[in-house]
């Protein structure tokens, strides 16, 4: 029986294990802390085919300077002579066109709906429960000017066979008559869905655990050895780990990971915050997303999960309570009734988002290790495609024909 480790216990990490697991593979997991602190625990839990619009897109960088002067805007990037952040930066400037946008978008609509796909089939198996509930999601905005902007997504997301509506106050208000709303309008995303991320996972692990994977926990990588142009093991602590194929799935610590295995990745951490408060009326029963404020919002567990902000930087363990004052102030001037109160600093969940200078995943082989996959670089949509990545991941070490085209995600681009 072949072997597989797999660096990272993440979404990604967990399904990959999954689907490898499934084709007769022995499958073994590491992951450098508990797991349960990682971005698919503390994300929004949204599946969002809608999201065809890789970050790096027109108009983002002059929005991107204007957010920068303001301390509670949803985007910041920390000014530094970092050479990997001015390496992306570069990059990314190079894809924020419209020829980007439109290539980027048939390849990222078919890996969403792929993973829509794969989340729908787990849900119909017994061993896993994880809330998956599919009535969209529905993007409000205030102004004319995130109106028109989202009417237009709306209509090229038709274009690529999506489901989308623009839907006026009045018909917002019809689909959730308890909520108080303070809009212009909204756009249905009516292809999405969402999910309880911790259920999720838990069910991942007891699934993953009871079919013989070994997770191990708090083991963080410090060597790979190679030989040529393969990798022939592993070191984590006083751990020496062997396998035939090595996966890297660690998110934003994928750079650093892939670096000792000879592979140069251009990523770049996106920070973001998240909490909790129970929401006992159950007024809101469909997602959000608040446009000009960039904040989501998921009823979940008779609680709402609010959310929001990207902070390209070093990965660090700083709170920005600015940050989170945004996310607080913005929920009221959208729904009156929902008045978040800041929470304390403990409350409040951050995780890193792996960001790519063209905002589309990396998932393929290595170009320096035959042995070696790469699957990271999800962004903001980690829990959304990752079981397509998983069974891509799968298929790639299987030498089996894909689900989908993979060149759009190729390591090497």
């Amino acid at each position: 029986m072949a072997k597989v480790l797999i660096i990272g216990g993440g979404i990604v990490g967990l399904t990959s294990a999954y689907y490898l697991t499934k084709k007769g593979y022995q499958v073994t997991v590491l992951d450098k802390g508990d797991i349960t602190d990682n971005c698919s625990f503390g994300n929004a839990g949204m599946i969002v085919p809608s999201h065809f619009v890789p970050l790096a897109a027109p108009g983002m960088i002059s929005q991107g300077i204007r957010w920068m002067f303001n301390s509670k805007s949803p985007f910041y990037v920390r000014p530094s002579l970092n050479g990997s952040l001015i390496n992306w930066g570069l990059k990314f400037m190079k894809n924020a066109n419209q020829k980007h946008v439109d290539a980027a978008a048939i390849p990222l609509r078919d890996l969403s709906l792929l993973s829509k796909k794969m989340y729908e089939e787990l849900a119909a198996t017994p061993e896993f429960e994880f809330e998956l509930i599919r009535n969209g999601i529905l993007a409000f905005y205030k102004t004319d000017q995130a109106g028109e902007e989202e009417a237009h997504l709306a209509e090229k997301a038709t274009a690529l066979g999506l489901d989308m509506a623009v839907l006026s106050p009045g018909e917002c208000k019809a689909l959730q008559p308890n909520l108080a709303l303070d809009v212009l309008g909204a756009v249905h995303y009516r292809c999405d869905a969402h999910l309880y991320p911790a259920k999720l996972m838990n069910a991942l692990l007891t699934y993953l655990t009871t079919n013989g994977v070994e997770i191990f926990r708090n083991t963080e990588v410090t060597k790979i050895e190679s030989i040529n142009d393969q990798i022939i093991r592993v070191y984590a602590g006083e751990k020496v780990f062997e396998a035939d194929q090595f996966v890297v799935a660690t998110g934003s610590w994928s750079p650093a990971v892939a670096k000792m295995a000879g592979q140069n990745i251009s990523l770049m951490p996106g920070k973001g915050y998240s909490f909790m408060e129970h929401e006992p009326e159950g007024r809101l029963t469909i997602p959000a997303l608040l446009c000009e404020a960039r904040v989501a919002i998921t009823p979940m567990n008779g609680s709402i999960r609010y959310g929001g902000t990207m902070e390209l930087d070093k990965i660090n363990s700083r709170v920005n309570m600015q940050r989170v004052r945004g996310i607080v102030e913005s929920v009221p001037k959208y729904f009156p009734d929902l008045k978040p109160v800041l929470p304390h600093e403990k409350e409040i969940w951050y995780g890193f988002r792996p960001s790519s200078p063209d905002g589309l995943p990396y998932i393929g082989r290595s170009a320096h290790r035959k042995n070696l996959i790469i699957a990271t670089g999800h962004g903001m949509m980690g829990l959304s495609l990752g079981p397509a990545t998983g069974l891509l991941v799968s298929e790639i070490i299987s030498e089996t024909q894909t689900s989908m085209p993979l060149n759009a995600f190729a390591v090497t681009r």
